[in-house]
This record gives C-alpha cells, structure tokens and sequence, in this order.
C-alpha cells in the first residue's frame, strides 16, 4: 500500500464531482450568476490551504464512510442542496468513472496526468477567479513537486492501492453501458486494442541479441489486438498538453448519466450489512476524519442570498423514488450508503470544535458522522 494515494485519490473524485455538478446546473438551467458562485466556493473549500495541507501528510487512504462524509460536506459548501438520493447518485458516478480510468492508465504514472487533467479542468472552471485560481496553482505546484519525480514502482503501488479502493464498487452508469465499455454486472470491460503505453513497442516482434548487445535474429508472432504508438509524452509541467484525454469531461447536458447498483441480493444484502453495522474500526478512522476536516473551511453564505436545490435526476418524482427504496428487494436498483451509528462522544472532536469556535448547539442524540456534519456546518 503506497501512503501518497490520498491527494491523488481526493483531487480526481473531486474533479468528477466538479464534472458532474456543471452538467447538472446547466441543464437545470441555473442562472449563471448562482451557477458560478457554486463552482467557485467548492474549488475555494477543497483547495483550502490548511486542509490541503492535511491531506498531503504521508498516512494510509481513510476508509469510504469518511470520504464520503468529507465530499457531502464539500458539495454543501455553497448555496446549492442536494438531497439524500442525489448525494448518492453524485457519489456514485465520482466513484465509477474515477475507477474507470484508473483501470485504463496505460502506465501507473500517467494516473498523475489523469490528475492534472482534472486540475486543469479546476482552473478554467475559475479562470476569472484569481485568488482562487492561486489557490489551486499553489497545489498544482505541489503535486508536481511530490509526485512527478517519483520512480515507476511507487506509481505502481498507488494504482494497486486505488484499486483495491475501489475493488468492490461495481455501479453500473448508463454511459458506460451504452459505449458498451460496461457489462451489465458493473464490471468494466477493458479494450485489447490502442495505443500502448509512452516508451513501449507494439507487441508482435521478438528480437534476439548476442553477449555483445547486437541484435542478430527477429522473430514475430500473431496479436489479437490493434495497437498503435503514441507519438509524444504528456506533460507534467503547470501547463502542457497531457496528451491522455482519461480525466477530462465526458458529461454534458444532452447526454444524461444514470446508476443501478448491481450484483445479487446476497451481496447486496451484505453491502447494507456492512454499512450500517458498527464499526470496530470507528475510533480510528474519526481519529483521521478529525484530523482531515480540521483544516476543512466551511465558508456560509452571506447576505440574504437564496439557496437552490439541485436534483441529480431526470425529474424530482425519481429522486423521491430513490429516496424512498430502502427494502432489500430494490437493492438491484440504488445504493444505500449510511454513516455508521456510534453514540460516543470523541475528546478530537470536542478539541476541533473548540478551535474553531463553534457555537453551541442544543444536544440531539445523533452519530459521529453527524457531529463532523454539524460542526462543519456550523463554521
């Protein structure tokens, strides 16, 4: 397990999210004006110096209820809502098509270019921003500085630690179902053919040298796909073309994403088991989430300024569908992620809170993930 996967693994789901809730606001026809602020106060929260710094520290991935919970605050951050059922679904689609093109990295470094297409992505999403904007260069710069000179097995071990991040998510997502890239379990169906990774040869030819390093023999054999070379490298430098296109957008309004949950009733049933069972883990990984969140910003909305709601589904009597499947039969349908239910109080917690100086709430009876929720919220 590589111990540099986290900023790697939150900078893309985060690049996703963003793909994703652009799409929706334009096809929800949101005003530009809202539309904007939107965009710019999740960029602003998620490149907050201080969490980033968090982030960066040399520590294992935290687990998916807490990276769960830190992305429902990060998509909360501005005057938008979404509901349960859309959370989930946005959730889902982060996740799958992140899997995807870790799955389909010609070579475990070019995850770091499928990073910086999503970086690049971030900044023209505030290209008239520009204290943002130096927000989010200042980490560009640093993940070039901790990543871009790291040899080829750390890259490996950071692609097999994504991997088994993800080893059990199998969502299925209309686009990917319908590019056929997808089988109808929600497993991703890899090409045999295109081009082979930067500084490799097309397969089909054996050559034969002697003691003295001279070829003296070739020798070729059938392939079953098509390859072809790819021509330049892509680039790790602030600006460049990356080359690769995983990482960039592959959303837009006329093309609607839609997702299942797949698999047997067992496993589904399992899956539930799992997410709403105490976990024995639980104080270790509030421990991180703490940790994590306590350089996390919540900035309110100032003013009189109104909120709006968007809906991540085709219209709001599908949403409120989703929200209300919750019996095992339907579990082929949606996914239902829980924030697992613990009712002790954490001394981080209470030390967190008292930093930033949150104003005392009345006492409810709620989880742990409920009191980073409301502490959070509350900033």
């Amino acid at each position: 397990m590589s111990l540099r996967t986290l900023p790697l693994l939150f900078i893309n789901l985060g690049g996703e999210m963003l793909y994703i809730l652009d799409q929706r606001l334009r096809a929800q026809n949101i005003p530009s004006d809202k539309a904007k602020k939107v965009m710019n106060d999740i960029i602003s929260t998620m490149f907050n110096k201080k969490f980033m710094e968090e982030l960066f520290k040399s520590q294992e991935l935290y687990s998916k209820k807490a990276l769960r919970t830190v992305f429902d605050r990060l998509a909360h951050a501005s005057i938008m809502r979404l509901n349960q059922a859309s959370m989930d679904k946005l959730y889902d689609l982060m996740t799958m098509a992140f899997k995807y093109q870790v799955l389909l990295c010609p070579r475990p470094k070019d995850i770091l270019l499928v990073t910086f297409n999503h970086m690049d992505a971030v900044k023209e999403f505030i290209r008239d921003s520009p204290s943002i904007l130096n927000q989010v260069d200042e980490i560009f710069r640093q993940l070039i500085e901790t990543y871009s000179c790291l040899p080829a097995g750390e890259f490996q071990l950071i692609r097999q630690t994504l991997l088994v991040f993800f080893q059990d998510l199998h969502i299925r997502v209309s686009i990917f179902l319908k590019d056929k890239v997808q089988n109808s379990n929600g497993r991703f169906v890899l090409p045999i053919s295109g081009p082979v990774p930067w500084g490799t040869e097309i397969p089909g030819l054996i050559k034969m040298f002697n003691y003295d390093g001279e070829e003296v023999k070739r020798a070729t054999f059938p392939v079953s796909g098509s390859y072809t070379n790819v021509l330049t490298e892509g680039s790790f430098d602030l600006f460049g073309d990356r080359v690769i296109k995983l990482g960039t957008n592959m959303y837009s309004v006329s093309r609607p994403v839609e997702t299942h949950m797949s698999g047997t009733l067992k496993n589904s049933a399992a899956r539930t088991k799992e997410n709403t069972a105490p976990n024995p883990l639980a104080k270790e990984e509030l421990n991180l989430l703490a940790q994590l969140m306590g350089g996390l910003e919540i900035k309110k909305p100032v003013g009189t300024e109104p909120g709006f709601r968007l809906n991540l589904f085709g219209t709001d009597e599908e949403e409120d569908q989703a929200a209300a499947i919750k019996s095992p039969e339907h579990f082929d349908e949606v996914i239902d992620i829980q924030v697992s239910k613990d009712q002790q109080q954490h001394e981080e917690l209470a030390r967190i809170m008292e930093e930033f100086h949150v104003q005392e709430q009345p006492k409810h009876s709620c989880s742990k993930g409920d009191d980073l929720l409301a502490m959070m919220d509350d900033l």
